[in-house]
């Protein structure tokens, strides 16, 4: 997507949020934030140090998504989540 593209266009910093976590206060159900476990997530599989322990992150976004009351939003987080029940 647009992370990727922008990757490609030479771009290096983004803005995430844990879990996806936040949005748009005037467009209901708008996530407006990309999960910043699916861009270390992406940056990983592209062969990127990003010195970020994705284990960790997913269990930081976890955590408060669950003390939020709020499902995260990631990708990457629930493939992994699902990946250590299985």
């Amino acid at each position: 997507g647009n992370t990727l593209a922008s990757l490609q266009m030479g771009v290096w910093q983004f803005d995430t949020s844990s879990a996806g976590l936040g949005g748009c206060p005037y467009a209901k159900g708008a996530t407006g934030n990309v999960a910043t476990e699916d861009v270390v997530y992406l940056l990983h599989g592209m062969g990127i140090d990003t010195g970020i322990d994705l284990d960790l992150l997913v269990d930081a976004g976890n955590f408060i998504s669950g003390f939020l009351g709020r499902k995260p939003n990631s990708r990457a987080s629930t493939a992994l989540l699902n990946k250590r029940v299985a």
